[in-house]
């Protein structure tokens, strides 16, 4: 009790200075946040579902070396790092398929799909700087994005709003040093004027690691522009290049991870130790697409992206040294006819997706972290289409409905090229149907309820029909599951507090479940069905002030209840029906608060509360509750009217909490835990180049 009462007070003082402040000023009403998913470009209380925006600002509450924190304010999305550089994203209990990467998540950047036909993203390869908001839908959207149950994921580098008629460029530079020989740096330059604007990026993230044998290094590189041909056609370019070193401490058993936290895995049962093994992943990754806008007339308009792109990854582990080669290519395309009749607006969707890859995996043994004798060589051909049709009417504003449907197919063909006679084997998840209807009512000028039910269909990923165990799985089955859910949102306080409640029901069928076998080698196995109901509750607060003090105040609060549970689940002669899956917290409670002064100083405050985590199927094991405060101070200020600077300093983990923060599921052994830093330091000075207009 006493560590959460901590934890509210560092952002309960932000509000007494505001209420304090606040007898005789007056504010300025915020613009509702827009959401673009489902092709709706519709304000957040007006969509017909449960979406959590980030941007920038709501991000950047700790050292920007990742996104955790950010994606944990967010109610019902959590966000590990097993390592750094290691993440995982669960949305709605989707973790529980994922020791590594991100899976059953369907992720896009700048409308570029960067989940491969494989099923798996790559997550890690983006840096803080490669967005200026995200869009996390909740649930299934098969209907329109084709395979996944977790979930959605929409990226965007470039601002919505055009920059300035002849804009010069602009550009910004920051540099931060922290705990562990923790070092950022980031730059950025964009340019361009009115509807044909261009932005260039770079980031250089390394670090020692808290624990032992955890080390990192990212390289991220970016261009996006945006260009409009004519009054018809605009054209986006995007391209993302990393380059990404981390080594990987391994899971510590209990014992273990009680007596010494920053330890890395010692060497056990046969296996080397992660140092003996020089445990590590050394992945490349280049994306390249292009998006064409068109409209036709005013009614009928055609989006079209097309892209590329290639990832190589080198892991050595305790047990082999893998080598994997992913190109693939893909693109999407959807035509939308809007007409309005008296004060309906209607709009109908229809189009597809296509991606297909040509992946290349070798295993070797590991021989001090350098391949030895070959054990397996598989090349992997993975293909899927979707093809999707959505139909949108908006009743004069009161009544919203939108229905959609997809068609998806995925075929798996693997060839082990070592072994003779060399024979395919072949999977294919097909013709799964992927309907989506929601409803939402308006209540009053700024309330609405809605309710959808969804169906989401997800195959196996490649690295689930092909596991560390090197066993070709094409008996897997795909998961799929139907989702219902209804909530209630809206503005108050003049538009200055936005809330959203939100209930759910999402019944799995063939759940996929990681295990671990005695090599600490990874598996998986369909667990039955899982049942998963939850409630989310959002309020966010924002204020800006017209006084000679403060400028601006905001508040935000996420709170998450996962009561997600098996149904019928045996494995073997033992039953786990009712247990709780592993890997996800009952309750979680994320709050943030940002006070600014005109003059530019500020404070902002963050508290993370997380509930017990069962770690294995049998509910055998947990990692106990942990509540984690951040806090950060700064003065941003013009130096003259081309440049300002901000200099800030901050502290993570303030209550100096030992906590595992993406634990091994199901891990043979009871190798669950992998240690995230304790209270640990940071500061920064950032120099930004506003430009300005030419003279």
């Amino acid at each position: 009790m006493q560590r959460i009462l901590l934890c509210f007070l560092s952002v309960l003082v932000l509000e007494i200075s505001f209420a304090q402040s606040n007898n005789v000023d007056t504010a300025k009403v915020l613009e509702p946040v827009m959401v673009t998913a489902f092709e709706q470009a519709l304000p957040q209380h007006r969509t017909p579902g449960s979406v959590g925006i980030l941007n920038r600002n709501s991000a950047d509450f700790s050292n920007k070396t990742s996104l955790v924190s950010g994606f944990n304010s967010l109610s019902g999305v959590r966000m590990e790092e097993r390592s750094p550089a290691s993440y995982r994203i669960n949305i709605r209990g989707s973790s529980l398929r994922s020791p590594f990467g991100v899976r059953n998540v369907k992720v896009y950047w700048n409308n570029i799909p960067v989940t491969d036909p494989g099923g798996n993203t790559y997550f890690n390869q983006f840096a803080f700087n490669n967005f200026s908001s995200i869009q996390v839908y909740k649930g299934p959207a098969s209907s329109l994005y084709g395979a996944g149950t977790g979930g959605l994921i929409l990226m965007e580098s470039l601002p919505r709003e055009p920059l300035q008629k002849n804009k010069v460029p602009a550009a910004n530079i920051e540099y931060m040093r922290g705990s562990y020989d923790l070092q950022n740096v980031f730059a950025s330059v964009a340019f361009g004027e009115n509807q044909n604007q261009a932005l260039v990026t770079y980031a250089h993230n390394s670090s020692d690691g808290y624990r032992n044998h955890s080390s990192m290094r990212r390289d991220n590189a970016s261009f996006v522009s945006s260009n409009k041909l004519s009054e018809k056609q605009q054209l986006t370019t995007s391209v993302l290049f990393t380059d990404l070193f981390y080594e990987t401490p391994g899971g510590l058993t209990k014992a273990e991870y009680d007596a010494n936290p920053k330890a890395a895995r010692p060497a056990a049962g046969g296996q080397p130790s992660a140092d003996a093994a020089k445990a590590a992943i050394y992945q490349k990754n280049i994306l390249v697409g292009v998006q064409q806008l068109y409209s036709f007339n005013e009614y009928f308009k055609n989006s079209t992206a097309v892209y590329g792109a290639f990832a190589q990854i080198k892991n050595p582990t305790f047990r082999n040294y893998e080598r994997r080669n992913e190109p693939h290519f893909g693109g999407r395309t959807s035509f939308s006819f809007n007409k309005q009749l008296d004060k309906t607006k209607f709009q109908l969707i229809g189009g597809g997706e296509l991606q297909e890859g040509y992946f290349n995996t070798q295993v070797s043994k590991n021989k001090q972290g350098n391949p030895d004798t070959l054990q397996t060589n598989d090349d992997v051909r993975y293909s899927n289409y979707s093809v999707f049709l959505q139909a949108d009417a908006d009743f004069d504003t009161k009544w919203f409905i939108t229905a959609g449907v997809s068609l998806n197919q995925s075929k798996l063909t693997i060839t082990r090229l070592n072994k003779y006679p060399v024979t395919p084997q072949s999977r294919t998840y097909g013709n799964e149907w992927s309907p989506r209807v929601a409803l939402l009512r308006k209540l009053t000028k700024d309330f609405t309820i809605y309710g959808s039910i969804s169906k989401g269909f997800s195959p196996p990923t490649v690295a689930e029909v092909l596991p560390s165990t090197g066993v070709i799985s094409t008996f897997l089955e795909a998961e799929e599951g139907i989702n219902y859910e209804i909530g209630l949102k809206g503005y108050a306080l003049k538009g200055r507090l936005y809330v959203e409640v939100n209930g759910f029901y999402f019944k799995l069928n063939n759940a996929l479940v990681v295990r671990k076998d005695s090599t600490n080698a990874d598996y998986y196995v369909n667990a039955g069905d899982a049942k998963q109901r939850g409630i989310e509750v959002t309020a966010n607060y924002n204020q800006i002030f017209t006084s000679n003090i403060f400028h601006r105040f905001g508040f935000n609060a996420a709170y998450t209840l996962s009561d997600f549970k098996y149904g019928e689940f045996k494995k073997d002669t033992v039953s786990y029906t009712g247990k709780y899956l592993p890997g996800v917290p009952v309750q979680s409670l994320s709050v943030q608060a940002q006070i600014e002064s005109k003059q530019g100083v500020y404070l902002r405050a963050n508290c993370y509360l997380a509930s017990k985590i069962y770690l294995n199927d049998a509910n055998s094991a947990q990692a106990d509750p942990y509540h984690l405060v951040g806090v950060r101070a700064g003065f941003n200020f013009s130096v003259h009217s081309k440049m300002r600077l901000n200099i800030y300093a901050g502290v993570d983990n303030v209550l100096d909490e030992t906590y595992s923060l993406g634990n091994d599921i199901n891990a043979a052994g009871g190798r669950y835990y992998n240690a995230a830093p304790k209270r640990n330091y940071y500061a920064g000075l950032a120099i930004n180049f506003p430009g300005g207009t030419n003279q």
